[in-house]
């Protein structure tokens, strides 16, 4: 059962302890974030279609299925890149059972995790254990650009899917 920010701590303990393996280090909690990740989309896949398809064929239901599976990857992608824990399972849920298609889903894991690993490890090895409080205190900072982040994206989406004239 993971833990949320187990592997952010477990990550940063071996880059401090060992700045060597922190490549090994983010490799492996990538790989292991991506097929738990994974595992939970294929749950949802199967369990959750079936009720959501009963209930999201109409109205406000509708739209947000409708918007999850044009946009619903940069919410993913997002979550997994903060390093301030957001709930990632909520998305992951959502994209399983709404019908994101799994490829683009584990791209978007993937591609999320490994800057945000990548930076942990980075904190690791030349913070050691002071890396927590560097994250705690600039908490609001990484959030912001987070936000920013997301936002742009949905833009750039945005754009990308108008028509052309």
């Amino acid at each position: 059962m993971p833990l949320p920010a187990g592997v952010d701590a477990l990550l940063i303990a071996v880059s401090a302890a060992r700045p060597s393996l922190a490549w090994v280090a983010v490799i492996l909690g990538t790989t292991g974030s991506a097929l738990g990740c994974l595992f939970l989309f294929w749950v949802a896949r199967k369990g959750g279609r079936r009720y959501l398809d009963e209930r999201t064929q109409t109205g406000k239901a509708r739209r947000l299925r409708e918007w999850f599976q044009q946009y619903g990857l940069v919410t993913v992608f997002v979550s997994v890149l903060s390093p301030i824990p957001l709930p990632t399972k909520v998305f992951v849920l959502s994209a399983g059972a709404l019908g994101v298609r799994p490829l683009p889903f584990v791209l978007a894991v993937v591609a999320g995790r490994i800057p945000r690993y990548i930076g942990l490890a980075y904190l690791g090895s030349q913070l050691g254990t002071h890396s927590a409080a560097w994250l705690k205190d600039h908490a609001w900072q990484l959030g912001g650009i987070l936000l920013l982040l997301a936002a742009a994206l949905l833009i750039l989406m945005r754009q990308a899917a108008r028509p052309k004239a």
